[in-house]
């Protein structure tokens, strides 16, 4: 279970190192590159709720019946939530053939086809979130899985097991936090949604309003509420905020409501209120709360579809009238069966919002119970991924007890609510603010702005931490604006780490253009893309501004991006003094960044680490201050002798240079005389390690001779190399005229026994 974990983790962090956001084609989905066509082929497609992942896949349905994916014979796309009830069992036939689509023809000859012709077939499951609960995915144990009843569950874990249908392609769709990983071990490509771009949004209402009057009006009155526009990213919240932007435009008012809580708020006012009497406001009334009970526990067991009925006709009625829920069949294994019917959820936005609300008006949950709905401190996972956006629409609706449309929604006494809303005050009082991990931090930040409260805001923006690290943390554009609004309240000066955060353009420019963010940490390239746009809109006193607040040391390079997103950032110093200097009429301006650093590491390791050091010894010079470098890497970077060569070529330029950890490089004697002849260029060279490498005794005759003019070093360490007695003894004698070094550590395995001691013995430099 725990080496699971890990694997999750580790995939986790990978992927949002390096990687960039770039445009695909729905053609280059299946492209897997190495991946034999007998083998089943697994890709996930992950994606927040609303990102549009169901779309995609619908997409790729009609790609495909328009003629494209031609490799594909069969295409089978089945909607996970209405699949997983426990007590239905199915056989792949029936999956197939009866579930998705019955065939015209012989459908027993259909299947065995298909069961001969898996490169063939191309399965799509859409919610993979629906088919897993708390308890554990099950193996396939059937002894004829093909034929013989299974749970959905278990034929699942047989195609990915490659149990059943060995060669067929499965795609799968998930949220980023679902433990997809945990089920499926083996995933040969995963593509992740990430919204839209602020392009996007805006031709998104463009195409929403296109033929209105009111086209351009609805575009610029969206993007005034900033807070929302930042929202659009999401497909489906952007169709919400459309809505309620035209029902306010039609009927002539000139405001949106400004945030998330009340979108949904008035979106379900919008719904429910017009032509209504007062008899069936108060059916409605009722009906609301039934249905909010009813988000709020299929949410806890992460189900958003029900098989059975709603407790009433009126309720049902209501919900299905208001398209707050939608019904749908459950397949059937043979046409003696009567048919199912279940209801789903319309949205997982509608889901949350009525779950909020049910923990807000329910007379069972108590005002002191509430706060293990707001978990900021819990180290336990916070509520499931169906009912993450609860707790901010909690928050909201705890400050809305007096808002109009919310006391339409309910005829509950406000006594109860409020006593909930000054337990969530208490609560947020006792918090220990800077205490909290940057996701849980995000949390509270959102669900503060949803309250609207001055106090509130003002509270959280004075207890927050000066350095703030959201390192590894993507940030989607509302987590932006939350940060943004809250710092902005805030009397400190703040250091912000953004480095591996996905943050866009639009959003590093605001924070950074903030007076009290005094200096920040950012992905090379995302800060190259910020000033590069700056300069575009000639904003040369943000983009100066922005180069002094930019924090490079201490740097470590990991990939081979990020050498070269290093050296875009030197070229870009050559761009930046001619941009800057025709705004301040300066003679030259460095980049601070570039001017401070200190510590470089490299850990590319063995299989790009020469390639990826030529081309970062091609910009060393760039950095004046540079006065440690460490290629002692775990994974062994193994720059070898021409790695070593190319390296002291540039010595003369690292003026600054104190620490050199050459460790682990598979250096010889050819790489350690190159070393030794440009040593003395280093004249602040204090500690040189040439550790675990292959240096043999005329490697180490070399080093003996320089180290007398090396008047800077205090420390060098040759130990597991290959030395001998003899290098040994030439290094102890050439100490005898180096006062200034205070220790020599060469312990070698090569050294017989007993002669590293009498050395020692002679000079107590010498480290056994």
């Amino acid at each position: 279970k725990n080496s699971i974990k890990a694997m999750e983790k580790e995939l986790v962090t990978c992927s949002s190192q390096g990687k960039e956001k770039a445009a695909l084609n729905r053609s280059q989905i299946f492209q897997i590159p190495g991946v034999k066509d007998s083998e089943t082929k697994v890709i996930v497609v992950l994606g927040k709720a609303g990102m549009g992942k169901s779309i995609l896949v619908q997409k790729i349905c009609q790609d495909w019946s328009n003629g494209e994916f031609s490799q594909f014979e069969f295409v089978f796309w089945f909607d996970c939530k209405q699949l997983n009830l426990p007590e239905k069992q199915y056989s792949l036939k029936d999956l197939l053939l009866e579930f998705f689509v019955k065939p015209q023809g012989e459908s027993e000859e259909i299947f065995e086809y298909i069961l001969q012709n898996p490169t063939k077939v191309l399965l799509l499951f859409d919610g993979f979130e629906g088919l897993h609960d708390h308890e554990n995915f099950p193996r396939c144990s059937a002894s004829q899985p093909e034929k013989d009843l299974c749970s959905i569950k278990e034929l699942l874990s047989g195609l990915i097991q490659k149990k059943i249908l060995n060669g067929c392609t499965l795609l799968l769709t998930a949220r980023p936090k679902d433990k997809v990983y945990q089920y499926v071990s083996k995933v040969d490509k995963t593509i992740e949604i990430v919204g839209f771009s602020p392009q996007q949004r805006e031709l998104y209402i463009t195409k929403y309003f296109e033929g209105l009057a009111y086209c351009d009006k609805a575009l610029k009155l969206i993007k005034e509420y900033e807070y929302l526009f930042s929202h659009c990213y999401s497909p489906l919240i952007c169709r919400f905020v459309c809505f309620l932007c035209e029902t306010v435009l039609e009927t002539g008012d000139q405001s949106l409501p400004s945030t998330l809580t009340t979108v949904l708020l008035k979106f379900v006012q919008q719904q429910t209120i017009p032509m209504q009497t007062d008899v069936t406001a108060m059916q409605n009334q009722e009906s609301l709360a039934v249905l909010a009970r009813t988000a709020w526990y299929l949410g806890e067991k992460h189900l958003s579809a029900m098989k059975s009925d709603l407790p009433s006709k009126e309720v049902k009625e209501f919900a299905l009238k208001y398209r707050f829920f939608l019904p749908f069949a459950f397949p059937r294994r043979a046409d003696s069966e009567e048919e199912e019917f279940g209801s789903t959820f319309s949205d997982f936005l509608i889901q949350n919002f009525l779950g909020a609300l049910h923990l807000m008006l329910s007379e069972e949950i108590k005002d002191k119970s509430l706060t293990k709905y707001l978990s900021f401190l819990s180290k336990k996972k916070r509520l499931s991924n169906w009912l993450d956006l609860v707790p901010r629409f909690l928050a909201g609706l705890l400050f809305l007890q007096d808002d109009p449309d919310f006391c339409s929604l309910s005829n509950k006494d406000v006594k109860q609510s409020t006593k909930k809303q000054k337990t969530l005050l208490k609560y947020i009082r006792k918090l220990e603010i800077n205490e909290l991990c940057p996701e849980r931090l995000l949390d509270l930040l959102h669900c503060i702005y949803e309250t609207q409260s001055n106090y509130l805001l003002q509270h959280v923006a004075l207890r927050l931490k000066s350095d703030l690290s959201f390192l590894g943390i993507v940030l989607i554009p509302p987590d932006v604006h939350v940060l943004h609004y809250i710092l902005k309240r805030s009397r400190k000066e703040f250091s912000l780490d953004l480095r591996n955060s996905s943050i866009d353009v639009q959003g590093l420019k605001d924070l950074v253009g903030l007076k009290n963010v005094s200096s920040f940490r950012a992905s090379l390239s995302d800060t190259v893309k910020l000033w590069k746009s700056l300069e575009q809109t000639k904003d040369y006193e943000l983009l100066r501004a922005s180069t002094e607040k930019f924090v490079l040391d201490p740097f470590k390079a990991k990939t081979m991006k990020d050498v070269s997103d290093l050296s875009d950032l030197v070229e870009m110093q050559d761009k930046m003094i001619n941009c800057v200097q025709g705004a301040s009429g300066c003679s030259g301006y460095e980049i601070p960044a570039i001017k401070n650093l200190r510590k470089l590491e490299f850990a590319l390791g063995p299989v790009r680490g020469l390639q990826g050091f030529l081309k970062l010894v091609e910009i060393l010079g760039a950095f004046p201050s540079l006065q440690h470098l460490d290629l002692d890497a775990l994974s062994e970077n193994g720059i070898g002798d021409e790695g070593a060569k190319s390296l002291s070529e540039g010595f003369p330029n690292l003026t600054s240079l104190e620490t050199l950890n050459l460790s682990q490089n598979k250096i010889t004697d050819v790489g350690a005389e190159k070393l030794a002849i440009a040593l003395p260029s280093l004249s602040s060279l204090k500690t040189l390690s040439l550790y675990n490498n292959n240096i043999c005794d005329f490697g180490a005759e070399k080093l003996a001779k320089v180290l007398p003019v090396m008047t800077s070093l205090r420390v060098l360490d040759v130990q597991y190399n290959k030395i001998t007695g003899v290098g040994a003894q030439q290094l102890t004698d050439s100490l005898r005229k180096c006062p200034h070094i205070k220790n020599l550590m060469m312990w070698n395995p090569t050294i017989p026994y007993g002669v590293l001691e009498h050395l020692q013995q002679l000079d107590s430099r010498i480290s056994v």
